[in-house]
Order: C-alpha cells, then sequence, then structure tokens
C-alpha cells in the first residue's frame, strides 16, 4: 500500500515561512516526478511545483522567487520551502507523486496539509 504523507502545515503570519514535507511508504520501485498542488475554497486545484528525478523544476508564476521544491530521492521525500508567505497563499496543499509501485505505475496523491497566512 503505497502512502504520500504530507506535514509543515500551519498557521504564519504574512511575509513568515514554512516548509512543507511529503515523504512517500510503501512498496515503491521508483519515483518520477513529484509535485505540490493547493486548493483555496472555491477555487480549483493548482500547480504549485513540480520536480522531476533529475531535479528539474518548474513553478507557478504566483510563487516564482518565492517558493523551493526540492526532493530527497534516498528518502522518497518532496519538500517545499515558502518564503514571504502572502494571505493569497492560503490553502490546503497536496503533494503527489508519479510512482512505481508493485501495483505498476501510478500517480498518488497525499491527505493534505492546511497552509494559512493571516496576521
Amino acid at each position: 500500500q503505497v502512502q504520500l504523507v504530507e506535514s509543515g502545515g500551519g498557521l504564519v503570519q504574512p511575509g513568515g515561512s514554512l516548509r512543507l514535507s511529503c515523504a512517500a511508504s510503501g512498496s515503491i520501485f521508483s519515483i518520477y516526478a513529484m509535485g505540490w498542488y493547493r486548493q483555496a475554497p472555491g477555487k480549483q486545484r493548482e500547480l504549485v511545483a513540480g520536480i522531476t528525478r533529475g531535479g528539474s523544476t518548474n513553478y507557478a508564476d504566483s510563487v516564482k522567487g518565492r517558493f523551493t521544491i526540492s526532493r530527497d530521492n534516498a528518502k522518497n521525500t518532496v519538500y517545499l520551502q515558502m518564503n514571504s508567505l502572502k494571505p493569497e497563499d492560503t490553502a490546503v496543499y497536496y503533494c503527489n507523486g508519479d510512482l512505481v509501485s508493485l501495483r505498476g505505475r501510478a500517480t498518488y496523491w497525499g491527505q493534505g496539509t492546511q497552509v494559512t497566512v493571516s496576521s
């Protein structure tokens, strides 16, 4: 059974920082791309940042220069460092991973972690 578990969300003041982590566990043979998405109330889920197994990254325009995605392949973990947070960054953040397990290749999602930016 493959699981992706996020951690690190919480309440932070505008201008503050948070670091999200997402660890994949289970019978995993290989993980290809991993990414972070977010969904604010009343809005569609959107891509925040993605990273390939080789380390190539892409970001939403709204977070470029403020957020940094990284991964530790040995730990099957992806991170999202979020700096200079704004109220509009408030959302539930989800990680996903394109991976190969005993069940074959599929995309898995975490359960989400709440990030609230407010004074």
